[in-house]
């Protein structure tokens, strides 16, 4: 693609590169210059024109926007009519998006012409979220830059991953001064939590805080739930704490305990007849996003997670302050009320 100033007259065909308002007659930026166009800004005296012109093998930014956005849209997205050199995609549908970092790298490290931005990778997104943009940066691309830039991933970088898992089981355990009300806002901010996702809360029990107890409340939920989740009434301080000796006891399995995201430090993650079992840190009473959001999210959709997986996300995982957090990051430790530490 050539591009810069060129006489008026010999302007037809071009593509104008910025706007141009001159004896009322007015080019918009990336509009083909037409003939009459022309002559009519030569008559009116503006000798010059800055404009692009296509060489042979170029693709126009509109068309090479929309390929490559086609190819790098996965079955769960819908990709808009490209304009002015940028091409929008979009979720279908609600779940986890999944994005190929390193092929998106591969994309952006081709040609500067050529751009790819996404959402970052294992992001919860509803239907009709924008999750990325391809953008054309001049007005054409070679078509040897775009066939390099469609030829750098082996499949489509990105999708999402619908939710599948939608009967969740409840287990709240309680100790002496732990009111009601608190596990039911709890209920409640974990209800708000899963509407997006099309799960919903079928079973929920209060157990007292003892290992036997929610063992046995484990035992009563796990085969009608697709997922469990604990509340204890007081944060979890070692795997041999109550709730992850009540996992055990049940017969499941601890994957990991802990997270290098702040808050939700304290999360426990188990399997229980190989469905997962959360242990809520007690920064999931609020609804503010924190550790637990990321991985239920990940469950929910019925991806993996695994102790490696956690253990890689604590770049990025200082999260925003829960002010009503009862020991804040940087104040003095609050004396009454339930343990939410985490």
């Amino acid at each position: 693609m050539n591009f810069g100033a060129v006489a008026t007259r010999d302007s037809v065909g071009a593509i104008a590169a910025h706007g141009v308002n001159h004896a009322g007659i007015v080019l918009r930026k990336g509009e083909t210059v037409s003939a009459s166009a022309a002559v009519a800004l030569a008559d009116a005296g503006l000798r010059e024109i800055v404009v692009a012109c296509l060489e042979p093998g170029d693709v126009g930014e509109n068309e090479a926007a929309k390929r490559l956005a086609d190819a790098v849209a996965g079955g769960n997205l819908r990709v808009d009519q490209a304009f002015t050199g940028r091409a929008n995609l979009f979720a279908a549908r609600a779940g986890v998006l999944t994005v190929d970092v390193a092929a998106v790298d591969r994309i952006n490290a081709g040609d500067e012409a050529i751009t790819l931005a996404t959402l970052p990778n294992l992001r919860p997104v509803v239907d009709g979220e924008m999750v990325g943009t391809v953008k054309i940066v001049p007005f054409a691309v070679a078509g040897e830059a775009l066939g390099s830039a469609l030829g750098a991933m082996a499949g489509p970088p990105l999708d999402v991953v619908p939710y599948r898992l939608t009967r969740i089981g409840v287990l709240s355990t309680v100790l002496p001064g732990l009111k009601d009300s608190v596990i039911g806002k709890t209920l409640r901010v974990l209800a708000t939590r899963l509407a997006p996702t099309g799960a919903a809360i079928t079973r929920e029990e209060r157990v007292p805080h003892e290992a036997d107890a929610l063992a046995a409340g484990l035992r009563r939920q796990v085969a009608a739930c697709d997922l469990l989740i604990v509340f204890g009434a007081s944060a979890i301080a070692d795997r041999r704490d109550v709730i992850p000796a009540g996992l055990l006891a049940a017969g499941g399995a601890i994957e990991h305990f802990g997270m290098p995201v702040d808050p939700g430090n304290l999360l426990l993650l188990g399997l229980l007849d190989g469905k997962p079992v959360l242990g809520a840190p007690g920064c999931a009473r609020s609804p503010k996003e924190n550790g637990f959001d990321w991985i239920l999210h990940r469950l929910l959709a019925g991806l993996t997670v695994t102790s490696a997986d956690i253990r890689k996300l604590g770049a990025g995982g200082l999260l925003m302050e829960i002010v009503s957090r009862p020991q804040p990051r940087g104040g003095e430790p609050v004396v009454n009320g339930p343990e939410e530490d985490g």
